[in-house]
């Protein structure tokens, strides 16, 4: 069984800087992607950003220049550093790991519990 966590969530004034992890842990093989998404309050969960197994990224073009995904394998961990945050960017981010499971080889999508971004204006 694999486990997700994500961490890093506060709360911030326009303009500055918040850094969030994605911990992955269990019986993993391997980490296909890793995806971050946020829901706002009243609002439908979106996507944000993607990191895939060759480390080609893509964003929400409103995120495009301010948000970086990035991974460390080793570590089984995903990382989004938000700069520049708006207070549009309030809500609640969530992680999905899509992993390879050892021994089975089994492909699963895992999310964690997400955390709390809030930016003041």
């Amino acid at each position: 069984q694999v486990q997700v966590v994500e961490s890093g969530g506060g709360f911030v004034q326009t303009g500055g800087s918040l850094r969030l992890s994605c911990a992955a842990s269990g019986s993993i093989l391997n980490i296909n992607s890793m995806g971050w998404y946020r829901q706002a309050p009243g609002k439908q969960r979106e996507w944000v950003a993607i990191i895939g197994t060759d480390d080609r990224t893509d964003y929400l073009d409103s995120v495009k220049g301010r948000f970086t995904i990035s991974r460390d394998n080793a570590k089984n961990t995903g990382y989004l550093q938000m700069n520049s945050l708006k207070p549009e960017d309030t809500a609640v981010y969530y992680c999905n790991a899509v992993i390879v499971s050892r021994p089975s080889g089994r492909v699963s999508s895992s999310w964690g519990q997400g955390t709390q971004v809030i930016v003041s204006s």
